[in-house]
């Protein structure tokens, strides 16, 4: 439960070089709608994607760096919150992959966090210790294959993974394979066992992936044609089934697009995905006994290319970050789940991650 004295802090990710910020904190300040930075942290190479817990105080980060070869290589750093203001301080760095990665996710009890790599065609897993700091690599899973699409899809490209909300599983989106990839997590020995390959329709590259807050659905989006992808999901086996699959765009549009981040209210009640190209969020209207999509809206992100945005705890802002206008643009939330430009902006150097999260 919230209440009006607690501080709305957003943690952001972007594109920048280690002589730069790349990590900011900031806070947003419901009342009139602004954003704006309380710390910013450079010395860290493209950290464009967050994870945050804030109910121990933790927030992790992906990055890059060059290894011993000189060759370029995953990182991830482990930082703690202050619980006071919010502000980062580093608690470890460490090698992760031996290619770049594009996210960063952590399991339901802290345990461990895993990163993605577009460009390498892997996911690894990595221990986490009590006190927050990154410990050893567990496993690495490499996937092999090609899409339909012979210059975006020549190889594997996993783009994401999310846990289960009970943390048995994990769930690989690969935009090279058309797949989404699940593995069962074997906890004793911190292993990724492959349990099921969910094949989706040729050219879809499917992103990221969001569950329904019932536990009974899910839905990924399709950077490569602009869909997303509906899925029935059995948590008691851990299997997804494909329900349908809609358009992001208006009926008409022909320009180039390609989609990025997908999120769901927390009623379940609406559903929102990014296109970038015809730069908008697309809303639709769930149906609560199919987990189906109604289109309701498509509205300009007042800038270029979301790459990614996120809801604020309470469900009346949105938050879109711009990569390519170097804008993070507000907007609220109607009651009817469409968004509304306030008409506030932070302006921000090629933000790629915002993510709100309440102060305790």
């Amino acid at each position: 439960m919230t209440t009006s004295n607690q501080r709305l802090l957003v943690y952001i990710g972007s594109y920048a070089e280690t002589d730069g910020p790349g990590i900011y904190v900031s806070e947003f300040d419901p009342a009139t709608g602004k954003l704006h930075i309380i710390q910013s942290l450079d010395g860290y190479r493209n950290p464009t994607f967050l994870n945050v817990d804030m109910a121990k105080h933790r927030a992790y980060s992906i990055g890059e760096m060059t290894d011993a070869n000189g060759s370029k290589a995953g990182e991830a750093s482990s930082f703690s919150i202050d619980p006071a203001t919010g502000k980062l301080t580093v608690i470890n760095r460490k090698k992760t992959v031996n290619s770049t990665t594009c996210h960063i996710q952590r399991d339901e009890l802290s345990t461990r966090i895993t990163v993605t790599s577009y460009h390498g065609g892997m996911v690894g897993t990595l221990e986490l210790s009590a006190d927050g700091s990154i410990g050893e690599l567990l496993d690495v899973q490499q996937h092999a294959g090609k899409g339909k699409d012979p210059e975006r899809q020549d190889k594997p490209h996993p783009h994401s993974s999310f846990y289960s909300a009970d943390g048995s599983y994990l769930f690989v989106q690969d935009l090279g394979l058309d797949q989404i990839i699940t593995y069962k997590v074997d906890k004793q020995k911190h292993k990724l066992e492959p349990h099921q390959v969910t094949q989706l329709h040729g050219g879809a590259g499917p992103r990221h992936l969001v569950f329904h807050p019932n536990g009974s659905f899910a839905y990924v989006i399709n950077e490569l044609d602009s869909t997303i992808t509906v899925l029935r999901y059995d948590k008691h086996a851990g299997l997804l089934a494909i329900e349908e699959t809609v358009s992001t765009l208006p009926e008409g549009f022909k320009g180039e697009n390609g989609c990025a981040e997908i999120t769901i209210s927390a009623d379940g009640a609406y559903l929102y995905g990014s296109n970038r190209g015809h730069d908008s969020i697309a809303v639709y209207a769930v149906d609560a006994a199919s987990g189906k999509l109604t289109s309701k809206q498509f509205v300009s992100v007042e800038g270029g290319h979301p790459r990614h945005f996120a809801l604020t705890p309470d469900g009346k802002f949105a938050l879109v970050a711009n990569r390519d206008t170097n804008n993070i643009v507000m907007f609220s939330i109607n009651e009817d789940g469409t968004l509304q430009y306030t008409g506030e902006q932070l302006e921000v150097s090629k933000p790629v991650c915002v993510i709100p999260v309440y102060l305790d």
